[in-house]
């Protein structure tokens, strides 16, 4: 099915999930999740609306980036984990990057960001399942509080919210109970008013579990499936 359709079958779904969830429709964003999309469907899925996107890897979205250009008012997220010795490509690349998992990526990214002369958009990873295999700092972490306590002084940085990716299962359903529990966490760290964090922002809900996401309070969902179909793992 070509992309202009999938993407309108998404915005209908994401209509009725946010109506189920007593949400305002207009505040989520759907951001379409282009690791290894050809430039051509990214340019397709942007001629039917869509204009936030995620790529996971740094050096596949630099070669991509030239024939996408023209897209002026597309955005471009860094979703997937970022090493530090990419920081400085990264900043220069992506409006932000939503998998930040420790304060010495958060601290070289603020280097780049100001090397590069602009403030990225943040969000901190989450690993809600406690999975070993998955990036991510733990709810309760230090390593969590340390990102937050030193945001004042992240001055390049926009700590916008939290992302997560909950453990994969056949029940879109089984999500819920993780992404209830980001939601909780960004309630808990919002109450702290702390500098330099807003917490806005909570990205969570995929292809397969998107519209559980949205009724526990998703503003972001990742679509990569469901508006570009199957694809070839590079």
């Amino acid at each position: 099915m070509p992309v202009a359709d999938n993407t309108a079958i998404v915005r209908e779904r994401i209509h009725a999930a946010a109506l189920r969830g007593g949400r305002n429709v207009d505040d989520v964003t759907l951001m379409a999740v282009s690791k290894t999309v050809p430039p051509e469907l990214i340019r397709a899925a942007y001629l039917a609306g869509v204009r936030v996107f995620g790529e996971n890897r740094v050096q596949e979205f630099a070669k991509k980036i030239h024939a996408l250009r023209d897209l002026s008012n597309a955005e471009w997220h860094m979703i997937g984990h970022l090493q530090t010795n990419k920081a400085a490509k990264a900043a220069e690349l992506f409006v932000a990057v939503d998998s930040i998992d420790s304060l010495r990526l958060a601290q070289r990214l603020n280097s780049s960001a100001q090397q590069a002369g602009k403030k990225l958009g943040i969000l901190i990873e989450i690993n809600v399942g406690g999975e070993a295999a998955k990036t991510g700092v733990a709810p309760e972490s230090q390593e969590l509080e340390k990102i937050l306590q030193a945001a004042p002084s992240l001055e390049h940085l926009e700590i916008r919210g939290l992302m997560t990716i909950p453990p994969l299962t056949d029940d879109p359903q089984r999500a819920r109970p993780y992404f209830r529990r980001l939601r909780e966490l960004q309630e808990e760290i919002g109450t702290r008013q702390l500098p330099g964090i807003s917490m806005t922002v909570l990205s969570m809900g995929m292809s397969h579990d998107f519209e559980i996401a949205i009724e526990e309070g998703s503003t972001c969902v990742r679509l990569g499936t469901a508006i570009f179909g199957e694809r070839k793992m590079l």
